[in-house]
């Protein structure tokens, strides 16, 4: 709830002799795949209508250092089931000559990296164009990679983040270490998180996953394959008057230049927004660090940093007010 209170903050810094409209949007669906979004957007689309969009949902480069978020990946999700008997059987009774559900799974999940790290689904985009560069130091301090543990991928850190496909296994069903017995499983299943480089189309990428798990399927398993929830990508037109004034904005809040930086997450209902209002100026900004731990214990924000985005939030609105974006 940063960003809504750094932006409740700045309005109050404002008062009340301001000519600009302001129209104040809490979106609590994001993590859910935003169902309702969509059919809210378009029954309210009139008094929703703005000629810039802030979406304050983004991170930092670092503290100290202010970021316009230029670029966020794509996401397509969805889980692959490996089914090798029609039931349980007893492990010393029948193992050898087959193996269980889990430990074919897991073969699977195996091609779905190189070597290297990269993914290995075929037909994915993926390329090297980033504006900051992340050196191997601080992607480890900031994301608490044990030491001995090399990194994945090849090509530069901030590319591997913003601009490359990412993919996770996020679930895995199989009985826990504690209630486990000799059996040999006749099935198990995984969730994976599939994150997509901007200019991605989706439905292209899940029917990529979909292809190379049932192309992989070890030692003819059944897969069963089902997709999940998709989002598109982001990429700011940063030649925008609206990105101009941030920047700007931005830097004179923080006492030093701005970046333009991507980030790894995704935010598949500003896909939305472009839909439905395609002449608008989005703007993606936040108040996070790389230390701020979204999605993990301890979630936190640099105070000062907090400060200055209020700051800059107030600085944008007045110039914006000011100077429109026509």
């Amino acid at each position: 709830m940063a960003h809504v209170a750094a932006y409740a903050a700045a309005t109050e810094v404002l008062g009340t002799e301001f000519g600009l409209g302001v129209t104040f949007f809490f979106e609590g669906e994001e993590e859910a795949g935003s169902p309702t979004f969509r059919s809210f957007l378009e029954t309210h689309r009139e008094l929703l209508g703005a000629d810039v969009i802030v979406v304050a949902d983004s991170s930092n480069c670092e503290v100290g250092i202010p970021a316009l978020t230029t670029s966020l990946r794509g996401l397509v999700d969805g889980t692959i089931e490996v089914q090798v008997l029609e039931h349980a059987v007893h492990s010393g009774m029948f193992g050898g000559p087959v193996l269980d559900a889990p430990t074919l799974l897991s073969r699977l999940i195996a091609t779905l990296h190189d070597a290297d790290g990269n993914v290995a689904i075929e037909g994915l985009v993926s390329n090297d164009n980033v504006g900051v560069e992340l050196t191997e130091a601080e992607y480890r301090a900031d994301s608490s990679v044990l030491d001995g543990v090399r990194l994945a991928g090849t090509g530069s850190i901030a590319a591997r983040l913003w601009t490359k496909p990412a993919l996770s296994i996020i679930g895995f069903d199989a009985p826990a270490v504690d209630v486990a017995s000799n059996t040999l499983l006749p099935r198990a299943r995984a969730k994976f998180s599939l994150r997509l480089a901007p200019g991605q189309d989706p439905v292209a990428a899940m029917e990529a996953v979909k292809h190379h798990v049932q192309a992989n399927a070890p030692f003819g398993a059944k897969v069963v394959f089902t997709p999940g929830e998709s989002g598109k990508s982001f990429l700011a037109d940063t030649s925008s008057t609206a990105a101009k004034f941030a920047m700007w904005a931005l830097g004179e809040a923080w006492g030093v230049p701005a970046v333009e930086m991507g980030i790894g997450g995704s935010i598949p209902f500003i896909a939305d927004l472009m839909d439905v209002y395609p002449d608008v100026q989005i703007l993606v900004t936040g108040v996070e660090d790389p230390d701020s731990r979204a999605h993990s214990a301890n979630e936190s924000l640099h105070i000062g940093d907090f400060k200055n985005a209020v700051v800059a939030e107030a600085l944008l609105l007045a110039r914006l007010n000011a100077e429109g974006v026509a």
